[in-house]
């Protein structure tokens, strides 16, 4: 009888097994299909990704038609989600449910703001990505002779949405939902700046400069007629177009004031950005307290600092030292400070070993930020191809080398937006093949940001921070974004002003009134954006100090940072309740 009573235990078990792998294949058919959709309405994320089916689309994303299919299709795909098992899931289908429920659900609450009324500012602006895109040397490939037609056909698209853009403004000057007119003074230059008479002083005339030799005369030809005809008929007389409108119309009707608290629901358009940009559920004023405790004590640690070298005077006057002694400034040409950089990642190397399991295969390089954006561009990682043919790229503006000064943290900067920081992430969640797509190729801005700022901790670890102005520096880089904390709420929430922002800055960290300028207006355009950055930093370390102190000696610091890092980008909460389980399986 026992006998018997078992084998159907075992017989109801496989069938229990048999049924959980099909809902399993289900729901990676499911995941497949929600991120090959989503692809064709975000073409430019795949041609970051190094997707290149969709190279020749770009959507009218402000448009009315644009909006409603996207509302649909988070609807769909949430409605169809009901239909799983969460239970009957694997662990990492777990993690997918979680991810997905937990954006879709956000991008539905998106809906009720009109954000597209802001088409686009000084930082965050399709104009400025197209330019990226069309010099040749960006994510967009300029390989065959199909690369160079399936951007002719994207820039066409770049005119229909440049039209459609000065609507949405117009719209925005209707109901007062409009843009801050010190970001619109920015705006201008830029948009005239790409307006030229001559298609060879075009940066779009890059492709043309760069075309592989393999391609056939008659090809060289053709393309170089079509690419100059596209430049004077296409391309400098939309951005002609959208400056005058800045210029002409817009200007004038730009709010005077900072922040998102000036415009009708702003209030409540910013609460929604600090859930989208820290994936967690706190308040602007929760997150505005942490800004002023963070600030308090690096303060106390910059001060240190300062004793520790034999400054006598305070820290305002140190600061300013540090910004105006020839001694930090030792280079003279860009190639110097490409070096420099490269040094620090020589420098770490053997260290890296010992605190990472694995480092990516994408290749890496540091190149200096193209000319045409670096007035306002601040250091950036540019991700590579999951298929390695584009490498990771850590952009450095530098506008004059001679001025370019060493304890603006460079240490901590590498380790921020290069290696350990934004390249190992991205790249090891891209190069997982475990991960569906959707993770490999999506990110989560306190994740992303949390863990690279995160990254700037471990400079000691690394052998790093030696000299005390770097420590000096990789203070100032903490602080910055403790700042962050304080004026993104004020400027948005308590009506700060522009000029109060940039002196609070300005008072509290080693920076130029221009370098504070160009970042109090990032925020400005950027809503709630720079909150991820400390508050995804302050939980990865927050963690890591609980499990130190919770498994002793079986902690390894390396197996938590593959822990962290292993599935990919996560919301916040959805991470705290993986590295929990993680945890529990070491004790």
């Amino acid at each position: 009888m026992k006998k018997i009573v078992f084998a159907v235990l075992l017989l109801i078990g496989f069938g229990a097994c048999k049924q959980a792998s099909k809902d399993n294949q289900k729901f990676t058919t499911f995941l497949e299909n929600y991120y090959q959709e989503q692809l064709k309405l975000s073409p430019l994320q795949a041609t970051f990704a190094g997707d290149n089916r969709y190279n020749d689309l770009l959507p009218n994303d402000g448009s009315v038609a644009f909006l409603k299919e996207w509302t649909l299709f988070n609807t769909r795909f949430l409605d169809s989600l009901k239909n799983y098992d969460r239970a009957s899931l694997t662990a990492n289908d777990q993690l997918s449910f979680d991810v997905l429920k937990y954006q879709l659900d956000l991008n539905l609450e998106g809906d009720k703001y009109h954000f597209e009324y802001l088409p686009f500012n000084q930082m965050t602006a399709l104009p400025l990505t197209i330019g990226q895109l069309g010099s040749g040397t960006g994510a967009q490939p300029f390989k065959t002779v199909k690369d160079y037609e399936d951007w002719m056909k994207r820039v066409k698209a770049f005119s229909v949405w440049a039209d459609t853009a000065i609507g949405n403004f117009k719209k925005g000057m209707a109901t007062g939902i409009v843009l801050p007119k010190s970001l619109v003074v920015k705006m201008i230059p830029q948009m005239h700046g790409m307006v030229v008479t001559d298609p060879k002083k075009s940066l779009f005339y890059g492709p043309i400069e760069l075309m592989p030799a393999s391609f056939s005369t008659t090809d060289k030809d053709r393309l170089t007629k079509a690419y100059s005809n596209m430049i004077l008929t296409v391309i400098a007389p939309t951005y002609k177009k959208l400056a005058d409108f800045l210029q002409n119309e817009y200007l004038a009707k730009a709010m005077t004031a900072s922040g998102l608290s000036a415009l009708p629901g702003g209030i409540e358009m910013y609460a929604y950005q600090v859930k989208l940009q820290t994936t967690t559920n706190k308040t602007p004023e929760e997150i505005y307290q942490t800004g002023l405790s963070e600030v308090a004590r690096i303060r106390g640690l910059m001060d240190s600092i300062k004793t520790s070298v034999g400054y006598k005077g305070d820290l305002a006057s140190f600061f300013e030292y540090m910004k105006t002694d020839k001694q930090f400034m030792p280079y003279h040409t860009p190639k110097e400070v490409i070096a420099a950089f490269e040094d620090i990642h020589q420098r770490m190397k053997p260290n890296l070993k010992t605190m990472f399991e694995s480092e990516p295969k994408t290749p890496f390089e540091i190149r200096q930020t193209e000319a045409f954006r670096a007035a306002s561009a601040s250091a950036e990682y540019n991700q590579g191809s999951a298929d390695g043919s584009r490498p990771g790229i850590f952009y450095v503006p530098i506008l004059d080398a001679t001025s370019f000064n060493t304890t603006s943290g460079m240490e901590s900067l590498f380790l921020h937006e290069a290696i350990p920081g934004h390249h190992y992430q991205i790249s090891l969640t891209q190069e997982n093949t475990n991960l569906p797509k959707f993770r490999r190729f999506g990110g989560h801005n306190a994740y992303v940001e949390g863990w690279a700022l995160y990254c700037e901790s471990l400079g000691k670890e690394l052998g790093l921070y030696k000299d005390p102005y770097q420590y000096m520096g990789a203070l100032g880089d903490e602080m910055h974004r403790a700042i962050r904390l304080v004026v993104d709420v004020a400027l948005h929430t308590k009506n700060m002003s522009r000029e109060i922002a940039i002196k609070y800055m300005m008072d509290n960290e080693a920076i130029s009134e221009q370098g504070a300028t160009a970042e109090i207006e990032r925020y400005m355009g950027m809503p709630g954006q720079a909150l991820g950055y400390k508050t995804g930093a302050m939980k990865i370390r927050a963690l890591r100090t609980k499990y130190e102190n919770e498994l002793g000696n079986k902690f390894k610091l390396a197996e938590f940072h593959t822990a962290i890092l292993k599935d990919g980008s996560l919301p916040l909460s959805v991470l705290e309740a993986k590295m929990d389980l993680w945890a529990a399986s070491k004790k």
